[in-house]
């Protein structure tokens, strides 16, 4: 197939989050098939609710840096999918990709054939192989991996890494991993395994017993971010740059806005060190959507804020670094996310509200939320184009306009402004 036929086959499969199949057995046949190759480079294997991917691009920043040919897998994408398989820091060709996609999708047709798994591997299944793939062919010597979902029986898990590092753990699919931040954490810390040390991020106490619990359990090492010190902080609206004191200092230069990604680039050097790998290349990281400023007169702003961590991180930026500027708020989430918790922490800073929906099958319809936020200057846009044609049309060079709520939403917008 070409990269189009690939693309529009792996929709076919279904929405990667509600068709998951949880589990490892399908996975592991199929990468048995393929040769293992999860088997062939060196891995960081890196789990949690908000700041994996910011964590994984600062990780392999890193690495790219001291020399080391890369690999990075994550996800969602936020417009094409080859964004998702990332190799010394450029994303997959168009070809590359549907070259991986055939390989894996005639694979798993002759395992069908020989009833050797049960259906056809779902869209990450699919795509976690292609990366695995790609990354033996094209020489990676260490691939950072993002989990997808979870972790304990995440496709990713498979692999047997060298470190696996867990971000901040908090409240997110839980109708799939479990209402509590316990039972949330019991799935994050699956990735967890003997022999393999494990660097694990400022966690809220449920969470941080958990993980202990489960680490001693395995009698694996583990190194805590709590235990660096962060001195000489200067923060400012694009970046940051700090001191860790630890067993260890390091000097370190975060391109990513937002104080939360300090602990996510502490995390990230503390994973390096671990390695043997300075922190410098953090300062080289690229991560679009997450509080990345793509215009500035007016100011727009993109930030996948999905669930209320990070709606609580968007919010305190906003306060922190736009406090008195009169702030636009583009919102659009999928019908899954918790709105209404997520509504009393954004929506109050709002000077003006416009909610959309991303045109995707999941999406809250913009009707519903004009109905629960309760906000005196909530307006609808049908469409994100049509959210851009009014900020275009009405907002004033001073403004501050924040698109957000979405990934998919984030996508949209960042395709039409980002040329």
């Amino acid at each position: 197939m070409n990269y189009p036929d690939s693309v529009r086959f792996l929709y076919s499969l279904g929405n990667e989050i509600k068709t998951a199949k949880l589990g490892l057995d399908r996975i592991r046949v199929l990468l048995q098939a393929l040769g293992d190759p999860q088997s062939a480079c060196r891995i960081v294997h890196v789990a949690g609710t908000n700041g994996k991917g910011s964590t994984c691009a600062m990780i392999e920043a890193g690495l790219r840096a001291s020399g080391i040919r890369t690999g990075l897998f994550t996800s969602p994408h936020l417009v094409e999918p080859t964004e998702r398989i990332q190799i010394a820091g450029t994303q997959v060709t168009a070809a590359d990709f549907a070259t991986a996609f055939d390989r894996v999708h005639q694979t798993a047709e002759d395992l069908l054939h020989g009833a050797l798994i049960d259906a056809h591997p779902t869209y990450f299944e699919t795509v976690t192989a292609m990366a695995l793939l790609l990354f033996r062919d094209r020489n990676v010597e260490t691939a950072v991996l993002e989990v997808g979902l979870g972790g304990r029986l995440d496709a990713t898990n498979v692999v047997h890494p060298a470190l696996c590092v867990i971000t901040p753990i908090d409240f997110d699919h839980e109708a799939m991993l479990g209402a509590t931040l316990e039972a949330i954490s019991g799935e994050k810390a699956g990735i967890l395994k003997p022999g393999v040390p494990a660097v694990f991020s400022k966690q809220r106490p449920e969470a941080e017993r958990v993980l202990t619990a489960r680490a001693a359990e395995l009698g694996i090492s583990v190194t805590r971010t709590i235990n660096w010190r962060v001195a000489d902080l200067e923060i400012d609206a694009r970046a940051s740059r700090f001191s860790a004191e630890g067993p260890r200092t390091f000097k370190i230069h975060c391109p990513l806005a937002g104080y939360h990604q300090v602990e996510n680039a502490l995390t990230a050097a503390v994973a390096l060190s671990h390695l043997g790998i300075a922190p410098d290349g953090i300062a080289t990281a690229n991560w679009p959507g997450r509080l990345e400023r793509v215009r500035k007169a007016p100011e727009i702003i993109l930030d996948g804020a999905h669930n209320p961590a990070g709606a609580r991180a968007l919010a305190a930026y906003i306060e922190q670094f736009y406090s008195g500027r009169p702030i636009w708020l583009v919102y659009g989430a999928m019908r899954d996310k918790a709105i209404e918790e997520i509504s009393g922490i954004l929506f109050p800073l709002a000077s003006e509200l416009i909610f959309t929906a991303p045109a995707y099958q999941r999406a809250l319809r913009p009707e519903a939320l004009v109905d629960m936020s309760h906000h005196p200057r909530a307006r609808l846009a049908p469409t994100v184009r049509a959210a851009l044609d009014l900020i275009n049309n009405e907002a004033a060079p001073s403004d501050v306009i924040f698109l957000t709520g979405s990934l998919f939403l984030v996508g949209e917008a960042r395709a039409l402004l980002v040329q």
